[in-house]
């Protein structure tokens, strides 16, 4: 396994545009690292607890960090994160809110519940491009994570 697959990165994104955009970004910045998508709140859980159509994950590989929207269908991501951060195993993994949210109040819920970081999405794409390049160069490349 490379060192990119290694520290994968979970995109959970419903909007397609958002999705290719910030596949885009990451892309353009030179971010090598594999990229999971999910494109609703009840899929990124399957993703976690290793369900449904990711029944055949290796539950050892988590993603290096989660970018996570808030407002999804099925289950919403406030609800995502509350549930990776009451998983004994997933508690510690980076949970990047990356939204197009301006509500004040999911701000402080998302930091709350144990977000790491929370990100308004740029309308421009250089900003958001800049954005992505920032994060991708915190998150995989000057973090240090737990050990497993």
């Amino acid at each position: 396994m490379s060192a990119a697959e290694e520290r994968k990165i979970l995109l959970v994104e419903d909007n397609a545009d958002d999705e290719a955009l910030t596949i885009r970004a990451l892309k353009r910045n030179n971010i090598a690292n594999a990229i999971d998508v999910v494109r609703d709140g009840a899929e990124a859980l399957d993703y976690m607890f290793c369900r449904g159509a990711w029944s055949q994950r290796d539950p050892g590989v988590l993603p290096q960090v989660v970018l996570l929207d808030l407002k999804l269908p099925k289950v919403g991501g406030l609800e995502v994160l509350r549930a990776i951060r009451d998983d004994e195993r997933l508690r510690l993994m980076p949970v990047v809110i990356l939204t197009s949210s301006t509500e004040e109040q999911d701000i402080v819920k998302s930091y709350g519940l144990g977000a790491n970081s929370y990100i308004r999405k740029p309308v421009d794409f250089d900003q958001f491009s800049e954005a992505v390049k920032t994060l991708g160069l915190y998150w995989l490349v000057l973090n240090e994570t737990p050990p497993k």
